[in-house]
């Protein structure tokens, strides 16, 4: 079945010993060592013919095919032998008719965004560990596929609510117009009060609101400690003394520039003292301040790259103004078809001083507008000229679908999470949207601020300071009825995590006579493929 075998590092590709016959190919990944990244190469005796998509379904192979984490990954030669991993680990790409790679952690699968001086931003690699050993099964009978949702095989829909625009009028609204429609979410919240805004909510001026948020089924996570900046010592005093106003509050979701941030930690603390603070807490689950994209009409699974490209984008906001299109598509091209932190630089200058030339007449920004307008127009009209080609590419963070991944800081492990960006509800949480998601089986961690004020947002969710606008209503109300029916399933992030921690603990093996069998699920629900 394998006619060649390579482990490859980033100093080395090592042949292993083929399997001459059998059934099943045991892969040695002891003599890997300490590396970030690796694959294994595989070169099959026949052509690749079927491949199992993201939305389980079959489609004819081909070079640039990719199963995720949380895809199935399973082959079907031209022989008719089903191929796939005894171990859900890892991702597959086909690289030709008869080669594939099984790679493990490779750039963009499992990113951290990391601030240095002057908050410049690196995305680097999550620290995840590998299994010693894993193997190909081979059957001729079919193969297994697991489910990414409690429920069988359903969509799954779960909300990370960033705070930072709560008062408490409008977290009272949020809360009973989710108890109405079904929904729950996991809401962020400022656990001290010390704002720039005097009637932002925190745990600390509204505890029996937060409570009955509890009380509902939502989960709380933290969005920092406050939503202002103290000096560092403050801020520094505050994480690691704080007391955790809950005994079970497992998730942190980074806010602003905080210093202990997991994405800002490293100038002050040791990864020792950070990751022995986490732990002490009780915190578990990190967000990796990445969004696989922005969703509005189409744009919505993260567990499907070509939903993350340039022409998806466009599409879905066709039905904007040709002035707020091109404005959206030139930021998506910015900051995540190139998520490169330099472009980016050039896009944030050019808008400062843009607002400084036009709205403040600062007439000594003209120049340094000339030069980053240049920065900028390099960039973007490589994409525009290029544009049969690059409307299709998925966007760098999103390629290979990472949606909840290991890290380990100071031997000590934790859940990362990465989300997209929902600001218009109108678009990204359409009926539309929704079944797509159940069509496809798909998943989504929306980035949200539900009760953002701003006029320039489409599609926020309150239309006034007290009325949830109508549009979004429908909308939110049509997912609490899928998820009533069990067409979604709709956890907290917690919830997610925990289950979605199972694939890696799901095995696979085969009988006696050659069938693919579930040795251990893990409590993972599954279902034959063929």
């Amino acid at each position: 079945m394998i006619v060649a075998l390579s482990i490859v590092t980033p100093s080395r590709k090592t042949a292993c010993p083929t399997p001459k016959s059998g059934q099943k190919a045991v892969i040695d990944l002891s003599s890997v060592g300490e590396v970030l990244s690796f694959d294994i190469e595989m070169v099959f005796s026949q052509p690749i013919a079927r491949f199992r998509t993201h939305d389980y379904r079959w489609a004819r192979a081909g070079a640039g095919c990719i199963a995720g984490s949380f895809a199935p990954k399973i082959i079907h030669l031209a022989d008719g032998c089903y191929v796939q991993p005894n171990v859900q680990n890892g991702i597959w790409e086909i690289t030709g008719s008869r080669t594939m790679l099984w790679r493990f952690n490779p750039e963009g699968a499992a990113p951290l965004t990391v601030y240095g001086d002057e908050h410049g931003k690196q995305v680097v690699s999550a620290k995840t560990s590998f299994p010693s050993q894993v193997a190909l099964l081979f059957s001729s009978s079919g193969a297994i596929e697991f489910s990414r949702s409690a429920v069988p095989f359903a969509g799954v829909a779960c909300f990370t609510d960033h705070c930072d625009f709560d008062t408490p009028e409008s977290l009272k609204l949020q809360r009973e117009f989710f108890k109405k429609a079904g929904i729950r979410v996991t809401k962020g919240f400022f656990l001290n009060h010390f704002s720039k805004r005097p009637d932002n909510a925190s745990v600390a001026r509204e505890p029996e609101e937060f409570k009955k948020w509890r009380d509902d089924g939502h989960e709380l996570a933290y969005h920092s400690l406050s939503q202002s900046i103290k000096s560092d010592d403050e801020s520094f005093n505050d994480f690691i003394d704080f007391t955790p106003p809950y005994p079970d509050v497992p998730t942190w979701i980074d806010h602003g520039y905080q210093p202990y941030n997991l994405s800002l930690y490293a100038h002050r603390l040791s990864d020792e003292d950070f990751a022995a603070t986490l732990h002490r807490k009780h915190i578990t689950t990190l967000w990796n301040y990445i969004d696989s994209g922005t969703a509005t009409t189409g744009v919505i699974n993260q567990l499907n790259p070509s939903d993350f490209t340039l022409a998806k984008f466009s599409a879905g906001n066709k039905d904007l103004s040709l002035k707020t299109r091109l404005g959206q598509l030139v930021k998506n091209i910015m900051f995540h078809y190139y998520a490169d932190e330099r472009i980016v630089g050039h896009y944030k200058h050019t808008a400062g001083n843009a607002k400084k030339v036009l709205y403040q007449k600062k007439w000594r920004s003209i120049w340094p507008l000339v030069k980053s307008v240049f920065g900028l127009g390099v960039p973007v009209g490589r994409v525009f000229l290029g544009w049969a080609t690059a409307k299709n590419k998925p966007y760098r963070l999103a390629k290979y679908t990472p949606v909840v991944f290991g890290h380990r800081i100071a031997g000590r492990d934790f859940h990362i999470f990465q989300t997209v960006e929902m600001v218009d509800f109108a678009r990204g949480l359409s009926v539309q949207n929704t079944d797509k998601l159940i069509a496809e089986s798909g998943l989504f961690i929306a980035h949200t601020y539900f009760s953002v004020p701003a006029s320039y947002h489409h599609g926020k969710m309150f239309s006034r300071p007290d009325q949830i606008d109508d549009r979004v209503a429908r909308n939110f109300e049509y997912l609490g009825e899928k998820v009533r029916t069990g067409q979604i399933w709709n956890p907290t992030l917690h919830e997610l995590v925990e289950f979605l921690a199972n694939f890696e603990r799901a095995v696979l093996d085969l009988d006696a006579s050659g069938n693919i069998i579930v040795a251990d699920a893990h409590g993972l629900p599954y279902r034959t493929a063929n």
